[in-house]
């Protein structure tokens, strides 16, 4: 009896915390929207996982009346709390559709390149993702050869269970199961432009791969355009074992002396490290949910209030595997 019953209390617990999962769909296809952002249109929000869902209380967002949801190819909208529909329908942008690329394979030579990414496993020289951050870093294109991304290499730190071990490479590592999303960009005026693939692509990271995430995108037709690309890394949340995305509350709320509530962004793990070995000034920050959702420049003068800049460490050291195609 009690077993039969489990499903029953959970069902009432839900109702009692304001529990809503909400479905994200393409209306013509009826196909889930996969990591569509929804933003609370004050610097916080969230994302759905790889089918379309998010979960949204107010008990946790009790101050939130409003959602604006987004997504490439589909058409924006804001949608009211109250009475939140379990399923969403999202346009597609029709006129998005027509700058979808189609690329023959190419059957021809090439010779396999390296841009090594910056490795560091000082915890004082990293960044500390959050969902509202996107990191993208340039990389220029030197000559007019073809050139095609293979593989995309993310350095992290990992850190030591036991902090007066943490200089052991031999030590063991706190654990971490961490969805990023990886976006590239044509260069538009030395900033990211529009997005060279209409494709979301997200990419696992745990402690077990080492201290440089490999993704590889050699199944993709991404090329690097003749002005440069870039390349981004943006934190999606935390994972179960299988890789699916939680439903993680993504700030934390922090009383002030006046008494008023400040919401700061939670931090992700892993830590990514910054360098000041990359003498230009290549890396590119926004916040997805506030600021217009611009690109501003890493760099002293910027209006970031950064450690990391203070110490010159002005640069995310992504590395990139790439083919060079002969004439």
């Amino acid at each position: 009896m009690l077993f039969k019953s489990t499903p029953l209390i959970l069902l009432l617990c839900c109702v009692s915390l304001g529990f809503s999962q909400t479905t994200i769909k393409d209306a013509q296809s009826q196909y889930p929207v996969s990591y569509a952002t929804v933003s609370f249109n004050n610097g916080n929000g969230l994302f759905a996982n790889d089918e379309g869902e998010f979960i949204f209380t107010k008990k946790i967002y009790p101050d939130i009346d409003t959602l604006y949801i987004s997504a490439l190819g589909y058409k924006e909208f804001k949608i009211a709390t109250l009475n939140l529909p379990q399923i969403i329908q999202m346009q597609p942008e029709t006129n998005a559709l027509d700058e979808v690329m189609i690329t023959a394979k190419i059957d021809r030579k090439f010779k396999v390149e390296d841009i090594k990414p910056y490795l560091d496993d000082d915890y004082y020289h990293c960044w500390l993702p959050t969902v509202e951050s996107e990191i993208a870093v340039y990389f220029n294109n030197p000559d007019e050869a073809l050139k095609k991304i293979t593989k995309v290499h993310f350095p992290v730190t990992l850190e030591s269970r036991d902090w007066e071990k943490r200089k052991r490479s031999n030590a063991d590592k706190k654990p971490f199961s961490t969805l990023f999303r990886v976006k590239f960009y044509n260069n538009v005026n030395g900033f990211p432009g529009k997005e060279l693939l209409f494709k979301t692509l997200v990419v696992r990271a745990t402690e077990k791969g080492g201290d440089a995430v490999v993704f590889d995108v050699s199944e993709e037709a991404i090329f690097i355009p003749q002005s440069g690309v870039f390349v981004s890394l943006q934190v999606l949340g935390y994972t179960d074992d299988n890789g699916k995305l939680l439903s993680n509350k993504k700030y934390k709320e922090i009383k002030s002396r006046d008494g008023s509530v400040v919401k700061i962004p939670t931090n992700f793990r892993p830590l990514l490290p910054f360098t000041d070995e990359i003498p230009q000034n290549r890396t590119y920050i926004k916040r997805v949910f506030v600021n217009g959702n611009n690109w501003t420049r890493f760099e002293e003068n910027s209006g970031f209030q950064s450690t990391l800049l203070q110490a010159g460490l002005n640069n995310y050291g992504m590395g990139l595997t790439f083919n060079v195609y002969k004439d």
